[in-house]
């Protein structure tokens, strides 16, 4: 009775200690898209074309066999209630489309473009919508755009989706919005992919997934093992669709400047180490982009 005793306390010892152990992490996935997010507010003063080749280059050189990718914001909200809409930094390439969609007269993407379609790296051109039809911010992106063979596809932060105000709440993607939005983009090149951005899984579609692309840009953790099951659990809820990560906010910098040097390669390592996905994508903030890559 006593060896019984001292038996079930062992056991309840053991299992104790697996009930407080870490959750195992997937298999880890191939970093197949490595590169960096430019908009017009995130760095200042903004580098060149060579400029974000560089920063670029560096990321691809941290995951041997990734394709340098740029998440390029081709304007951005702005607020006017239910009329919020997207200024673009590009004029007008003739037609007519949602009277919130404003253009700018002179052209601030053409130049850098040109030098991604000589230099292999592929780029998503993405929106901030507000109330604009993002059917209509596809459309005329592409009518300007559509000659690049650098890119790759279009996107929706849906954070900025259906914004009355900076603050104000967006409005989630039905599965019927994902699909239609999916379509016209293939109905332009069967080569294009879609991708939806947000940091909560629950603003975007529940169950369609179709060639999506799911991006996270999750920020304001405590410390990397927190900011890891975060990315863990929406790489789930989205696998197999390929996922990207969004990293390296301000808000963040308190705990990932302290991780081993170079700061990108260990934190895309492990995050890559979370998702049993086939491909994924490690996209670093251009909110930072100084801190931790190289731009001249």
């Amino acid at each position: 009775m006593r060896w019984k005793s001292c038996s079930l306390v062992l056991i309840a010892i053991v299992s104790l200690v697996f009930l407080a152990a870490p959750t195992p992490l997937a298999a880890g996935c191939r970093v197949s898209w490595a590169g960096v997010r430019s908009s017009p507010y995130g760095i200042s003063p903004f580098p060149g074309p060579a400029g974000w080749k560089r920063a670029i280059d560096a990321m691809t050189g941290y995951f041997p066999g990734s394709r340098g990718v740029a998440i390029w914001l081709v304007g951005e909200i702005y607020f006017k209630g239910e009329n919020s809409g997207m200024e673009m930094g590009f004029p007008n390439p003739g037609g007519t489309y949602d009277p919130r969609i404003r253009f700018s007269p002179t052209d601030k993407h053409e130049r850098y473009l040109k030098y991604f379609d000589t230099h292999g790296i592929k780029v998503f051109l993405q929106f901030e919508p507000g109330y604009a039809k993002v059917a209509d911010l596809i459309a005329v992106t592409h009518k300007r755009y559509g000659h690049h063979p650098c890119i790759a596809g279009f996107g929706v932060d849906v954070e900025w989706y259906r914004s009355r105000c900076d603050g104000c709440a967006n409005a989630k993607v039905t599965d019927a919005r994902a699909k239609a939005w999916e379509q016209k983009v293939k109905s332009l090149s069967r080569k294009y992919r879609l991708f939806l951005k947000h940091f909560a899984k629950s603003d975007l579609p529940p169950t369609y997934r179709g060639k999506i692309i799911f991006i996270n840009d999750s920020a304001r953790f405590a410390n990397e093992r927190e900011f890891l099951d975060e990315f863990r659990e929406f790489s789930e809820t989205f696998y197999p669709n390929t996922v990207m990560f969004q990293i390296g906010y301000d808000e963040d910098k308190a705990w990932w400047s302290r991780l081993p040097k170079p700061i990108p390669q260990t934190l895309g390592e492990d995050l890559a180490a979370q998702t049993r996905q086939g491909n994924c994508g490690i996209i670093w903030v251009d909110f930072t982009l100084r801190d931790v890559l190289p731009t001249k």
